[in-house]
């Protein structure tokens, strides 16, 4: 007789800390995807119960809650974690206990684990599009703002990389502020940068300090039609705390914005707003981890097993109708093949897409080959007033 049993899935996001604004906009992906799919009859009957622990936006806790879900909960399958250190804390325990772990969050590539699925975009499916069309568009001489852990040093050496492949690239500032650094920090930043005038920033600044950036640009006084923040992880969330005047006229790279007209995202988030209100925005660590969720639920439905050694072949080739175009998780890497977007943030706290590949963009979490997909150019850029 066929189990009628839930399915423990573990869930670790943050209630609290300095990622705890985005951890709760992908824990809103994971509830809403589980609702679908529980309203649908589960998965082969059964329906997905979470356990939802609070890390805190503390790696620590990150890896003993982990643990915890593991052993004391019984959980073969965990999603979770915003910052490459909160994934590289829980990656020995998935990976000791042989449990899966979904991370739906982009990052800075070169890595690769057996028990790991990447769901957020790898370097060659934002940071390349970002470099060349904010190279083109304005010029290659860049300032680098970042928070101070893995993911700010990495992608920023993958930039570098890429800059410099131009005749006139050149990196003529780098600087690091802490995850809890003081809005003062980000005004003396800024001071330095309205000094040296590079063409555009590229900040790796995340979590509850990139509104400082923005606001301490725009009391500066510098202007986005000369010279433009770029960012791999600036989403509408962060520009709701922000303000739409503090971020309009600056450049995102993503695969997904909640502008973005496919059935797919219209459909979504007529479900999304029914669950969580009108006054939440979605964002890109929203879509990956709704999207994960059902690439799992899929996948066990094939193979009728959350154990890591069934789940894992089932998963490889899997594909999904997510919010941004039909997605792919890659067997080599297990990263996810995506649609690279750039969009231009709009006084609404919206983006305008600029650019977009009409095709996916297999993962290349290397950087070996550098191909930016399949563009169409629908606007060259939309000029907003910004300067107060």
């Amino acid at each position: 007789m066929a189990s009628s049993a839930p399915i423990n899935i573990g869930l670790l996001y943050s209630s609290r800390g300095v990622t705890a604004l985005l951890e709760q906009s992908q824990l809103r992906g994971a509830l809403l995807a589980i609702g679908e799919i529980n309203q649908s009859g589960g998965i082969n009957g059964r329906p997905l119960r979470a356990i939802h622990l609070d890390p805190l936006s503390d790696n620590a806790l990150f890896r003993s809650l982990a643990e915890q879900l593991i052993v004391e909960h019984q959980v073969n399958v965990i999603f979770g974690g915003y910052t490459s250190s909160s994934r590289k804390a829980m990656t020995p325990v998935v990976e000791k206990h042989q449990r899966l772990l979904f991370y739906s969050q982009l990052y800075e590539g070169f890595e690769f684990s057996e028990n790991i699925f990447y769901g957020g975009a790898a370097p060659n499916q934002n940071c390349v599009q970002l470099e060349d069309y904010l190279s083109s568009q304005f010029g290659a001489r860049v300032f680098m703002i970042g928070s101070r852990y893995i993911y700010p040093y990495e992608c920023n050496r993958n930039m570098q990389e890429l800059l410099l492949q131009r005749d006139d690239g050149a990196v003529i500032g780098e600087r690091y502020l802490d995850l809890n650094a003081p809005y003062d920090a980000f005004l003396a930043v800024m001071d330095e940068v309205r000094r040296k005038q590079p063409d555009f920033i590229f900040s790796t600044v995340i979590g509850q300090t990139v509104p400082y950036l923005y606001r301490a640009y725009y009391e500066q006084g510098l202007d986005p039609e000369t010279m433009p923040i770029g960012s791999l992880n600036t989403s509408e969330t962060e520009i709701a705390v922000m303000g739409a005047d503090m971020a309009a006229g600056h450049f995102t790279s993503s695969p997904y914005f909640q502008s973005i007209a496919t059935p797919a995202n219209q459909a979504a988030l007529a479900k999304f707003r029914l669950m969580f209100g009108p006054t939440l925005t979605t964002d890109m660590n929203w879509e990956a981890t709704y999207s994960q969720v059902h690439l799992f639920a899929n996948a066990m439905r094939s193979c009728d097993s959350d154990s890591a050694a069934l789940l894992r072949p089932a998963l490889y080739g899997s594909e999904f109708d997510a919010p941004q175009g039909r997605i792919r998780v890659d067997p080599l890497n297990h990263h996810t093949g995506l649609y690279p977007r750039i969009g231009q943030s709009n006084p609404d706290g919206q983006f305008t897409i600029v650019r977009e590949s009409r095709r996916i963009v297999p993962p290349d979490p290397y950087m070996t080959n550098q191909v930016q997909g399949d563009w169409v150019t629908k606007l060259s850029k939309v000029e907003y007033p910004h300067a107060p």
